[in-house]
């Protein structure tokens, strides 16, 4: 068989489409823009960022940050969660560890007007080899 650059018309050309769909783009059409929900939510993460930034602080005290690495190292994780509650935060901290890095997940509370949690403010810090 021999490859010709004309068509040739024994062999016609089999599109992979229907013609229909070639020739006519469709059109999908979008429900308007509301921004109300996400300005909530920019409104929640800015709380997240404040109270992130209190436990960041309190986390910078070495006393603090040696009890903390402290029980956690020794599996203590009700006295880690213990430590963290301690600082007054107004937010759900869900604290997670290894022997080299810590997490601290911060969750907006759920309220009447809003079921469920809009934002999530994670630390990941190493704190260890």
């Amino acid at each position: 068989m021999y490859y010709h650059s004309f068509h040739n018309p024994i062999h016609p050309t089999i599109l992979p489409y229907p013609s229909y769909m070639i020739n006519h783009p469709t059109f999908r059409q979008y429900p308007p823009v509301d921004t109300k929900e996400f300005l909530n939510s920019l409104k929640a993460f800015r709380f997240l960022m404040e109270q992130g930034t209190i436990l960041q602080n309190r986390l910078s005290d070495s006393g603090f940050a040696h009890k903390l690495m402290t029980a956690a190292q020794e599996g203590k994780k009700a006295e880690v969660d213990r430590l963290i509650k301690l600082i007054g935060l107004k937010v759900p901290v869900i604290t997670k560890y290894t022997p080299s890095h810590v997490n601290f997940q911060l969750v907006t509370l759920a309220s009447q007007q809003h079921p469920e949690s809009c934002c999530t403010l994670t630390f990941s810090m190493k704190w260890g080899k």
